[in-house]
């Protein structure tokens, strides 16, 4: 059975930092893009970033360029999300997932067949 379990996740004030963790079992992710999407209380799901099998790659939305940051472990089959100078607008349910096309480079969530169980990231003003 795979499974992506997200963990890092809590309650934290403006200005501060949060590291995401995403393990993965079951199969081996190494070739696959790996990603953060989340989800704020009435809106779209979105993609925060994503890197590719070996990092050369890599995306970030606008909105955390220059304070996010994606990587990832393949020996772990693991991911990370670093998050500093956290902003109330980054509050949402952080999920971590794997594209199903290995060697893609997706960026829509249609394309990632494999998703974790999601982890509330919180930050208060």
């Amino acid at each position: 059975q795979v499974q992506l379990v997200a963990s890092g996740g809590g309650l934290v004030q403006t200005g501060g930092s949060l590291r995401l963790s995403c393990a993965a079992s079951g199969r081996t992710f190494s070739s696959n893009t790996m990603a953060w999407f989340r989800q704020a209380p009435g809106k779209e799901r979105e993609l925060v970033a994503a890197i590719s099998r070996y990092g050369s790659n890599i995306y970030y939305a606008d909105s955390v360029k220059g304070r996010f940051t994606i990587s990832r472990d393949n020996a772990k089959n693991a991911v990370y999300l670093q998050m500093n100078s956290l902003k109330p607008d980054d509050t949402a349910v952080y999920y971590c997932a794997a594209d199903s096309t290995p060697l893609r480079f997706g960026i829509m969530a249609w394309q990632y067949a494999y998703w974790g169980q999601g982890t509330q990231v919180t930050v208060s003003s």
